[in-house]
């Protein structure tokens, strides 16, 4: 049932993801959310966006999300991004407002993250699917042994890469981590109700790029 059709490397870490019993299960729950005319986010063909963007061998950066946005027309496949035309989230406001203290960049008014995922950057969520105006309702589904691995796969099989977790969700994802082959960037949440604690002032797409440049790889263009 889902879309898991992919057109590049990722098929070989992905593939056999696909074929184990709890991603089946998956399937039959998504499968039984349709049959019951419940809606969910983001629409079929964009639920693995995320990859189709950002290869495996291409991948530098991990910006680890909670959930798809549970309202229309939000979720399209890569965390924290709207489409074009869609009015910019609050958490999205404050990662521009970071931006822009970090790096001097001033956002556009668009909300779509695409062009940091074609350099790039896997913006990946630990669920990938959502039932609307329900956030976390697929937070406990298989999706997180499938997410999970994929992080274990990126951490085993490849050098120098940058995890940015924000938010205590996304930092319980460290232990999968190997932190003496990756730079691990924590911060608090980007959401209005913690990025003061922590979020500001983080300086991580900086850190960012001082670290792939250290190790000579190509740094990250921020502008949205």
């Amino acid at each position: 049932m889902v879309g898991r059709t992919l057109n590049n490397d990722w098929s070989e870490y992905l593939d056999p993801l696909f074929q184990q019993e709890s991603f089946q299960r998956l399937e039959e729950f998504l499968q039984y959310q349709k049959d019951k005319k419940i809606s969910i986010f983001p629409p079929e063909a964009q639920i693995f966006k995320a990859f189709e963007l950002s290869s495996f061998a291409k991948t530098q950066v991990v910006i680890l999300g909670q959930d798809p946005y549970h309202n229309e027309h939000q979720a399209h496949g890569l965390s924290f991004s709207v489409p074009d035309g869609i009015k910019i989230p609050p958490s999205l406001l404050n990662i521009y407002k970071e931006l822009e203290l970090d790096l001097g960049i001033t956002p556009n008014a668009s909300g779509n993250l695409e062009r940091w995922a074609s350099q790039g950057v896997l913006l990946l969520n630990s669920a990938l699917t959502v039932e609307k105006n329900s956030p976390g309702s697929h937070a406990k589904t298989p999706w997180i042994d499938f997410t999970e691995a994929v992080i274990q796969q990126l951490s085993d099989h490849k050098q120098n890469l940058v995890f940015l977790l924000w938010g205590a969700h996304a930092q319980q994802k460290s232990e999968l981590i190997d932190s003496d082959k990756h730079l691990v960037l924590v911060a608090s949440h980007p959401s209005p109700f913690s990025a003061y604690k922590g979020f500001f002032g983080c300086k991580h797409f900086s850190k960012t790029n001082d670290y792939l440049k250290i190790n000579h790889l190509q740094q990250i263009n921020w502008q949205p």
